[in-house]
């Protein structure tokens, strides 16, 4: 009897363990490094992108360049074999082009290092580098105000709206003014002034979109603010393509 009273509770406890959690429960909110618009091997090559763009090129210093090249293949498998973070995952398409594109240039590289035309080992320093500008450039938005807005839209889009989680949304919601005001007052640097007029159309449906989420946030049901979110990450990412 004293027996079976010791083993009811470890029964009750392993039937408590073996409960399934809510679908959702575990990821209430996205990693720190998920919402980090950053590739830390894309980082890492830098260092070697350095020394080449600033260091050796211009100095016309091929045996310098030569000797960089097991840095080169070591630094570009590391980009390649890098996973971006959850937040650009709207970049992957770009990101899987611009690996293609990153792999040949560091082949004609490698080929020109190890032959003896100093030229052509020049010039593919030069697209070497103009290829790994292009990979920052997808993983880095041209205002980081939009970036900023971003990681907040992350977190309603992709994990408050899905787990239908009325509360969690005006919660997050009410955090979007403040990086929109910011966008508001953001100037676009001067390499795309030309498509100022563009974005600054851009601008004005998303600031709309958010002001009139941030309205009907107190009173919404889940579906009509599921709709309005929608409209939100639409003019998010029309805003995003002009500057891309």
């Amino acid at each position: 009897m004293k027996a079976t009273r010791l083993l009811i509770p470890l029964l009750l406890a392993a039937a408590a363990m073996s409960v399934p959690r809510p679908v959702g429960a575990e990821d209430a909110a996205p990693a720190k490094e998920e919402t980090k618009a950053q590739v830390p091997a894309l980082d890492e090559f830098h260092q070697v992108i350095r020394t080449i763009w600033h260091d050796a090129w211009p100095n016309k210093d091929v045996k310098t360049l030569r000797e960089l090249l097991p840095e080169v293949r070591d630094g570009a498998k590391a980009v390649v074999e890098a996973k971006l973070p959850g937040i650009l995952r709207e970049k992957q398409a770009a990101w899987d082009e611009g690996l293609k594109a990153l792999q040949a240039a560091v082949a004609e590289y490698a080929g020109a290092a190890t032959g003896a035309d100093d030229k052509a080992l020049l010039d593919a320093a030069e697209r070497l580098h103009t290829k790994y500008e292009s990979m920052v450039r997808i993983v880095r938005p041209a205002l980081p105000e939009l970036d900023a807005f971003h990681v907040v839209l992350y977190q309603l889009y992709h994990y408050d709206m899905p787990a239908d989680d009325v509360a969690a949304m005006r919660a997050t919601i009410a955090r979007l003014q403040e990086p929109m005001a910011a966008i508001e007052k953001a100037k676009l640097p001067v390499w795309l002034k030309k498509s100022e007029k563009a974005f600054l159309e851009a601008r004005g449906r998303l600031s709309e979109s958010v002001e009139r989420l941030a309205k009907a946030s107190p009173t919404g049901d889940g579906k009509k603010l599921k709709t309005m979110i929608e409209q939100v990450h639409e003019r998010y990412q029309a805003a995003v393509a002009v500057c891309d």
